[in-house]
This record gives C-alpha cells, sequence and structure tokens, in this order.
C-alpha cells in the first residue's frame, strides 16, 4: 500500500512537480470549469465588492482565477505552503488586488502545533469568505484545519470546499482508481513525480465520503451545509461543500449590532 505523504514530504513533492502541475491538470477535462463554478456557488455579492476572501492552498493560482471570475472587486489573499507552486502562481498576471502569501493552512489558521512558520495570521485578521480547493485531503488533522476556518470567519462568512470526496459508491471508487492508473500515474511518471500522484490516488481513496465530510463541517460549527457535485467524468468524485459561519444570537436591546456578514449562499449556479 502506498503512504500518504504529509507536510514537508508533502509539500516538497509540489516544488518538484510545480513546473509540469498546469499542463497534466490540462488533461482532466473539465478541471478548470468545476473550479470557476464552486468559486461563483459561494455568491459573493456585487462581484465581491468591499470583501476579502482567502484562497487557502492556491496551489498554481487556478482556484484564485477562478475567485477572481466569480468576486473581480474581492480583496484575495492566496496562500499555499509550496515555494513552487506559488512561483508558477506569481509568474502569471494579476490585478492589484491580489496577493499570495506562503504559508501552511495550519500556521496561517493558528492551529500548527509549532512556531516555526513566521507567517501566521495576526490577530484580529478575519475574511468574509474562504475558497479551498483540494486542501482538506492533504491536512494531517482537517478539524482542527476546519475549526480554525471558523474561527478566521466573519460571522455570516461563507465557505466552499471543492474536493475530491468520493460520493461512497463502489463504481465511483473504481472509476476513481481506473482513471489514476491509467491516466494521472502514468502522466505523472513522465514528469519524475509518480511518488505525488500516487499519493493523489490514495488520498482520495482515504479521505472522507461526501457525506462524511459534510458531517465533519456540521461537527465544526458550520450550519447550513450543502454538498452539491459537479459535472462531467468528476461526478461523485469531487464535490462542492457550501458552508456558513452561523451568526450570534440576537444581542440585547441597546447592544452594537455585529458587522454585517454575506447572505446565505444558493446551491444553484
Amino acid at each position: 500500500m502506498t503512504s500518504l505523504l504529509r507536510d514537508r514530504d508533502l509539500t516538497r513533492a509540489f516544488d518538484h512537480a510545480a513546473p509540469a502541475y498546469d499542463l497534466l491538470t490540462a488533461l482532466n477535462p473539465g478541471h478548470l470549469a468545476a473550479l470557476r463554478r464552486s468559486a461563483r456557488r459561494l455568491r459573493l455579492p456585487d462581484g465581491g465588492a468591499g470583501l476579502h476572501v482567502l484562497d487557502l492552498g492556491c496551489g498554481t493560482g487556478a482556484s484564485t482565477r477562478a475567485l477572481l471570475e466569480a468576486a473581480p472587486h474581492a480583496r484575495i489573499t492566496a496562500v499555499d505552503a509550496s515555494a513552487g507552486m506559488l512561483a508558477q502562481a506569481a509568474a502569471k498576471p494579476w490585478p492589484h488586488n491580489t496577493t499570495f502569501l506562503r504559508s501552511t493552512a495550519e500556521h496561517l489558521l493558528g492551529t500548527a502545533t509549532t512556531s516555526t512558520d513566521h507567517t501566521a495570521r495576526r490577530p484580529g485578521q478575519h475574511y468574509d469568505a474562504v475558497f479551498a480547493a483540494y486542501l482538506f485531503r492533504n491536512t494531517t488533522d482537517p478539524d482542527a484545519v476546519l475549526s480554525g476556518v471558523h474561527t478566521l470567519l466573519r460571522p455570516g462568512g461563507r465557505l466552499a470546499v471543492h474536493e475530491y470526496s468520493l460520493s461512497g459508491s463502489t463504481a465511483h471508487r473504481m472509476l476513481w482508481n481506473a482513471v489514476c492508473r491509467t491516466v494521472i500515474e502514468p502522466a505523472g511518471a513522465l514528469t519524475g513525480d509518480r511518488t505525488l500522484y500516487r499519493h493523489l490516488r490514495r488520498s482520495v481513496l482515504d479521505f472522507d465520503t461526501a457525506p462524511h465530510f459534510a458531517a465533519r463541517l456540521v461537527r465544526a460549527g458550520f450550519a447550513p451545509v450543502r454538498t452539491l457535485p459537479v459535472a462531467g467524468w468528476q461526478t461523485g468524485i469531487v464535490h462542492t461543500f457550501l458552508a456558513t459561519r452561523p451568526r450570534p444570537a440576537a444581542a440585547p436591546h441597546g447592544a452594537a449590532p455585529a458587522r454585517p456578514g454575506p447572505a446565505h449562499p444558493e446551491a444553484h449556479a
């Protein structure tokens, strides 16, 4: 059985794979369209004007680009642990409202057990929405990361998770294995990154099914939580999870109201 890569080993593998990463993901029909649809499902009002959005695990910037198309007026902070992936992202043209930051999710969210990363978030920094694509199955402790995201979001703020999370169907599990063994792993071998793409296959098989990840979101304090499929061959393999940090109970008469956050996300996009 292939062991999963974690922490620094996984970051180094992404660093090595970064130059060919966009080329390999382009072999996946519907990859970019699915990202764009998940970003649109955040339903950020007014093109994101006045909102600060976090792209957590931005990679080479495909998810960041999807966010910009969905919310061109938002201020976007895009974060990734891999210097190689960020270098690929930085080589592309970006508008002034987009900033890239190197940090692990754990350190940015304040859930890390060590203090070696000095890019951890500043106290009091919050976001109106968080987009996380292909992140959670690569974290050592997804519950801790979800807890950190919950804390980082303003009340009423939205989370969209775009993730390989199998439906639980045997057919979808078999399809994923077949695609990996006939397309993904051989392509990764050509670039010298077979280990990373074997990790990709195993990480999906070992991660939560879609119902289990939705339940994990609920346990982390998000409500409501919705699970939506993506289109094409990835139906039942990749899902969008939409969640909201609930607003606090109404304040007593005379108390200062909380800053208004985005409205409830719609599921139809």
